[in-house]
């Protein structure tokens, strides 16, 4: 084993080599499951049974790691089709199978929504993805501005989804009841259309819960009326 190299065990007690992709998985888990400020390279390194300063044979430093972990996180995600019958014919079944995927994703990993959205992520994998999504709208016909505009709204509206649900302050089961501990704040004649809809709510005439889908659905379908070249 070469110097500096460090090893761990697997469940049998086999034991592998250290390398970047261990590092990566491991840190994922770790801030799946308690919090990305829970995330350190002292936890890390036990996490991994290893010598922290192991991990910077692998990892270059904090913003390595995070920008490492959105790349493994970016390729469970699908891809679009760029090219061929798939982007020609049906360009919003593939965004929206995109939007979906990136949805599921995201909601297995709490954390990951806002490095995304706060980093410049320009790693390999990610840059695939972009332009994996431009090619498949511009294959459909739209020119490269515009193209870049539709994914933008499709990404904003799926990362505002995604942490709206993440932090959603009710259990779904709850949140009828919810609605009515509020109904004496919201009085009728103040505020009839959200007293009314709460009134729904409470009375389990409507669940007042949203569906991604819905809102994406309706936003492919504005979309759809840009111009194209």
């Amino acid at each position: 084993m070469a110097k500096g190299q460090s090893q761990q065990s697997d469940a049998k007690g086999v034991k592998q080599p250290l390398s970047r992709v261990r590092v990566l998985q491991a840190a994922i888990a770790l801030a799946d499951e308690m919090g990305l400020k829970a995330l350190s390279m002292r936890k890390l390194a036990q996490r991994l049974g290893v010598e922290a300063m192991s991990l910077y044979n692998h990892i270059k430093n904090k913003d390595d790691l995070l920008d490492g972990m959105v790349e493994q996180v970016v390729a469970e995600i699908q891809f679009p089709a760029e090219s061929g019958p798939a982007a020609k014919k049906d360009w919003k079944q593939a965004m929206r199978q995109r939007a979906q995927s990136a949805h599921k994703v995201l909601l297995r990993h709490p954390w990951a929504t806002l490095v995304m959205i706060s980093r410049a992520n320009v790693g390999p994998v990610m840059l695939r993805y972009v332009d994996a999504t431009l090619g498949c709208l511009v294959e459909a016909g739209f020119s490269l501005a515009t193209a870049d505009h539709i994914w933008n709204a499709i990404d904003s509206y799926l990362y505002g989804f995604t942490l709206q649900q993440l932090n959603f302050p009710f259990d779904p089961e709850d949140y009828a009841a919810a609605a009515g501990g509020y109904l004496e704040q919201l009085p009728e004649q103040e505020y009839p259309y959200l007293h009314r809809l709460t009134r729904q709510v409470a009375e389990k005439q409507y669940t007042g819960l949203h569906q991604f889908e819905t809102g994406l659905d309706v936003l492919l379908d504005g979309l759809e009326r840009l111009d194209k070249k």
